[in-house]
């Protein structure tokens, strides 16, 4: 979609603010009264109840050019074409309706052979900075911009269920033949991100390219990569913002014939009880300016306090990778050498590390057995255990096998080690035992990476 294209859609040019940069965002966020700003610079905001994903409320089109392709079922729900087009016709008259508009236009994937661009027209200018830290800016501001993928972004609009067919008054549905994506009725801010990773998981496959739930780092070079599995909360940020190794990208990865790339160029870290000792790089970036801190506790002194989870345990930090120090920004490197599983066992059973064959890296990929944490879904308090298809269930659109049947033969390919690592609990479950101390979780995996 060109810029002519979208404005012919009836949203209103005078209105619209082109690709705005951090410093103008900070002035409209004041002006719009749905953010705070912390004492170190921070951008503070709250979005309760939405204090994470609604998976119950994400629906795809089901159209002519994609429906083949999707594993239809509880993860990609149905929503018809005619519903879609309804509601979207809603949408655009609130967005029409706004004093203001924010238009960001990045790109997902640092691979330019294998990279989407992303327009996101958003009501809400925090938001705006947060699709700014989260996808890759480009160095320049393109008016020639087309858009392959267009995030119609109305946090505050409220669907009609018995009107628009949505489950709830929040929705997230994806039409992949128009290229288009609705977010309404829920302030998170990971919906957006979600959804174009599911963008990613949809297109890149189709192109031999895996696309993977994972981060990535390096350590003497490029060529000595690890890459780390797992749901929300079991450790993929922590443990690949290593201080001694090089980041490539913490959440979400493809792998290609020349290596692996970062898909975003920032980092939505959960920062519930983080710690200057533990995760000096997080911690740092999580209070620069620039930086978005969804439902921490700040108090009227604007300091923050990452040990309050009166909102949710599910507290996060938005940040461009520029904030760390260790980072490759070119967002691109080799082929892993290692393979990292990320399982946080809620019963203390697993153990703590366990090399896998190649049988058993295909039967832990497709099992994918972690526990949800607390938070990183609407009503989950407590660790439960799961089973999330390599390790990211909830945005796959192909059957899992076709990931994991890549997996396995780009492994094989390149000699790669595969190790179950428990992040979870040991000397008993959840509420009995402990969680694994993370310095001897980074030792184990040190010691992997040392041969």
């Amino acid at each position: 979609m060109t810029r002519k294209e979208l404005l012919a859609l009836g949203l209103p040019e005078d209105r619209i603010v082109w690709n705005p940069h951090t410093g103008p965002l900070y002035e409209y966020m004041m002006e719009q009264g749905r953010a705070r700003i912390s004492s170190t610079g921070a951008v503070v905001t709250n979005t309760v109840p939405y204090t994470g994903r609604s998976p119950n409320d994400k629906f795809l089109v089901e159209e002519p050019t994609s429906k083949d392709h999707v594993w239809w079922g509880e993860v990609n729900r149905p929503f018809s074409e005619q519903a879609f087009l309804e509601l979207r016709k809603r949408v655009l008259a609130y967005l029409q309706a706004q004093p203001r508009l924010f238009v960001e236009e990045v790109f997902a994937g640092a691979h330019p052979e294998h990279r989407f661009r992303i327009r996101v027209v958003t009501e809400s200018a925090w938001h705006a900075l947060f699709a700014r830290n989260m996808f890759i800016v480009p160095h320049t501001e393109d008016p020639a911009f087309v858009a392959d993928y267009t995030i119609f972004h109305a946090p505050y609009f409220r669907a009609t269920p018995e009107l628009d067919g949505t489950r709830s008054e929040a929705f997230v549905i994806l039409h992949l033949g128009r290229r288009e994506i609705l977010i309404g009725g829920t302030p998170y801010a990971g919906e957006m991100k979600k959804s174009i990773f599911t963008v990613l998981n949809y297109e890149l496959p189709l192109r031999g390219v895996l696309s993977m739930h994972c981060s990535a780092n390096y350590g003497r070079d490029k060529n000595d990569v690890s890459l780390f599995f797992g749901l929300s909360g079991t450790g993929k940020t922590t443990l690949s913002m290593d201080p001694e190794r090089t980041i490539v990208g913490d959440d979400e990865h493809g792998w290609g014939e020349d290596g692996v790339f970062n898909f975003e160029g920032g980092s939505y870290a959960k920062v519930i009880r983080i710690s200057a000792e533990h995760e000096p790089l997080i911690y740092k970036a999580s209070l620069a300016f620039g930086s978005i801190l969804e439902n921490v506790v700040m108090n009227e002194q604007g300091y923050v306090d990452f040990d309050d989870d009166r909102h949710t345990e599910n507290t996060r930090a938005a940040f461009s990778l520029k904030r760390l120090e260790n980072v490759d920004l070119s967002g691109r490197a080799g082929h892993p050498r290692q393979i990292f599983f990320l399982t946080a066992d809620a019963f203390g059973v697993m153990p703590p590390l366990a090399r896998l064959n190649r049988a058993q890296t295909m039967y832990y990929f497709l099992l994918g057995y972690t526990s949800k944490l607390a938070g990183t879904e609407r009503g989950v308090k407590e660790p439960r255990p799961t089973f999330s298809a390599c390790f990211g269930a909830p945005f796959l659109v192909h059957h899992p096998a076709k990931y994991a049947v890549m997996l396995a033969e780009f492994a094989e390919k390149h000699g790669v080690e595969v190790w179950l690592l428990n992040t979870g609990w040991t000397g008993g479950p959840f509420g009995e035992g402990r969680r694994m101390p993370l310095p001897y979780t980074r030792a184990m995996v040190h010691a992997v990476q040392q041969g």
